[in-house]
């Protein structure tokens, strides 16, 4: 449906579908099966094994689904063929991260429109009312400046999940998901961050989407790709600040975000992560950090990782506390352990 920009080394084959869906599994296979009974609903098969269309019968889309399994230790590899035989399964000796993942799934799609989707989300589909595949795929095809859409996330109670976004400021970084935005939660910077003061119910420009469902354009992708590398992820990006970095990257050659508040995917939020509590707060404070130098520069990410060890070191220190007067024993001595693999990371950038 459009043609690809040229690249020095574009590692995919030649687009011949018009979407392919790309989801990064980890011992996670109850969400992950969920979420492809989802798009078994959305879509439907035909010939070919391994595709399938969607969207209204007159458009004659087509879409693929690759899982790139990270190591699982689960049933994840042994079940997922036999219920899903219409899914490629590419299976990681190591586990490669949500940006690595998706950058090998990248180098094998077939589709000129890539959906990156978490495994713990559901695509929502109303009888009779569109589907949110069909409605996000559109919103990205009929206007050729728009180089990625995400959609309204809700929690499992259907509740909103804010997923627009603002680039951040450095003091944003200081800011979210620290103690200072415990201590002070309506603070200008995030309320700027999260963009409070615009409804969540109507079609808006934003600056980055929250990278459970992200929709994007393959020849907007190829402009930012590093030629040396698989997919358009920066993979010093383990995990978290990824599609922060990606949307940045896609806004400065001029793509445009969109968020689609009309389509609608539930977002079951952090259930692989939940699984290694100490690893999560190190991915993700070393990539606001790694964020920091890229866009900041290196005193401002300097003076941020020095705040977040202190950060952690101070709640060590308070878990140790109602550790020694009895408080919960077992959960402190959980959480100073977590803390201090975070403070033994020095959060240092590794890659």
């Amino acid at each position: 449906m459009w043609s690809n920009a040229p690249t020095d080394a574009a590692p995919a084959p030649s687009p011949t579908l018009d979407l392919s869906i790309i989801i990064v599994s980890w011992n996670v296979w109850d969400l992950l099966r969920a979420a492809l009974q989802s798009i078994e609903r959305v879509s439907r098969a035909r010939d070919a094994a391994d595709i399938r269309d969607f969207g209204p019968p007159h458009a004659h889309a087509t879409l693929e689904v690759i899982v790139v399994d990270n190591a699982s230790q689960d049933a994840t590899a042994d079940l997922l063929p036999a219920r899903f035989p219409w899914v490629r399964l590419i299976r990681s000796a190591t586990n490669l991260g949500f940006t690595g993942g998706n950058n090998v799934g990248y180098a094998a799609a077939r589709g000129q429109a890539i959906y990156f989707l978490n495994p713990d989300t559901e695509l929502v589909y109303e009888r009779g009312q569109g589907d949110s595949l069909w409605t996000l795929y559109r919103a990205l095809t009929d206007d050729p400046t728009v180089g990625l859409v995400g959609p309204q996330l809700r929690y499992a109670d259907n509740s909103l999940q804010s997923s627009r976004r603002r680039f951040p400021t450095p003091l944003t970084l200081f800011m979210e998901s620290t103690w200072l935005g415990r201590l002070w939660p309506r603070n200008p910077w995030v309320r700027r961050l999260h963009m409070d003061e615009w409804p969540a119910d109507f079609r808006q420009e934003v600056d980055w989407v929250v990278g459970a469902a992200m929709l994007a354009r393959r020849d907007a992708l190829e402009a930012i790709r590093d030629p040396a590398s698989p997919g358009p992820f920066d993979e010093g990006f383990f995990m978290y600040s990824e599609e922060l970095d990606l949307c940045r990257r896609l806004r400065a050659t001029g793509a445009r975000v969109l968020y689609i508040p009309e389509a609608v995917v539930i977002h079951y939020e952090g259930r692989s992560s939940e699984q290694v509590v100490a690893a999560r707060h190190i991915y993700f404070n070393r990539s606001k950090v790694r964020y920091a130098t890229k866009v900041f520069g290196p005193r401002w990410a300097a003076a941020l990782r020095r705040f977040l060890l202190w950060e952690f070191r101070s709640q060590w220190l308070i878990e140790a506390a109602k550790r020694l007067f009895g408080h919960k024993r077992e959960l402190r001595a959980r959480r100073m352990a977590a803390y201090a693999e975070v403070l033994a990371s020095g959060l240092r950038d590794t890659a």
